[in-house]
């Protein structure tokens, strides 16, 4: 072991960083391990949390000091499990760890030790990737058909019915009429497609893609429910507001997931959805002026 008293300002600097960064991600893989049902997924979780206490009491000999977890990042990481999945989650502290690697290798030149580290670092990827059989990651697919059937068709229905009706009641009615059929609709067409190809779990796929177009649903419409009624200006605004943001967490969620590129599928997705709107927006407008209907 190499004397503490040797080492440069800069080194124990990135040895501090990287003790806090160890105890703390030893935290969240323990929180994870306690949620996960598959017993071999919280075996690894459990391993790589091991590995990450060793880790601790080695660079705790530099240091000279006990750490505790930084209690935010521990309770952000553990909410974010919760509501994206673990999978998720330990993916995207995954890419904290990409950059700690780095530091283990420049710290390599004065304490050989931290080869070994960097080593079992890229060990827990392997390990990580090999969690990708968390169960909501099996209905990717039905997520996707109901959340992009939700946005495209949706966002095109009320921005039509905005300057036709002009009241953002109206509008809220005649969306959340067209939109809980059409989640009816959706999710019985992808039990029937899921059954038909010999899906045991037709069913479930059925709700994920329901669930995910409902949720749209209620997002899009929501603008038009709190703003007064002739408010539908602001509203249509803030409803094209929720479709990108929607559109931006979801692309994040199955980039990180799926470990695809980011902005290719945003912008397709954003282009979609806001040209169906603009289309629509002047086809709503046109039959209004047509048809001279007035409300």
């Amino acid at each position: 072991m190499v004397d503490s008293h040797t080492l440069s300002a800069a080194s124990k600097d990135l040895i501090l960083r990287l003790q806090q960064n160890e105890v703390t991600e030893q935290a969240v893989y323990q929180r994870l391990a306690a949620r996960v049902q598959k017993q071999s997924d919280r075996d690894v979780l459990l391993s790589i949390a091991e590995d990450e206490r060793r880790h601790v009491v080695f660079w705790s000999q530099y240091t000279q000091k006990m750490l505790r977890p930084q209690a935010l990042k521990v309770l952000f990481f553990t909410a974010l499990s919760l509501i994206f999945g673990y999978t998720f989650a330990i993916k995207v502290m995954e890419k904290g760890e990409r950059n700690a690697q780095e530091i283990y290798l420049r710290l390599a030149a004065e304490i050989p030790e931290a080869q070994q580290i960097a080593k079992e670092e890229e060990l827990h990827e392997e390990q990580i990737v090999s969690l990708l059989d968390e169960d909501r990651l099996q209905y990717v697919g039905s997520m996707v058909l109901g959340l992009n059937d939700a946005l495209v068709e949706l966002t095109g229905t009320l921005a039509g019915l905005t300057f036709a009706l002009r009241s953002t009641k109206l509008v809220a009615l005649s969306g959340l009429i067209t939109g809980i059929s059409a989640t009816l609709s959706m999710a019985s067409s992808e039990y029937l497609s899921a059954r038909s190809e010999g899906n045991p779990n037709a069913l479930r796929a059925a709700l994920y893609t329901g669930v995910m177009y409902i949720v749209a649903v209620a997002c899009l419409v929501s603008p038009y429910l709190l703003l007064p009624r002739q408010g539908y200006v602001p509203a249509l605004a803030g409803m094209l507001i929720i479709v990108l943001a929607l559109i931006t967490v979801f692309t994040y969620y199955i980039s990180v997931v799926k470990e695809q590129a980011f902005r290719g599928k945003f912008l397709e997705m954003a282009a979609i959805s806001m040209s169906v709107a603009a289309l629509s927006f002047l086809i709503g407008y046109a039959v209004k002026v047509i048809l001279r209907i007035d409300l």
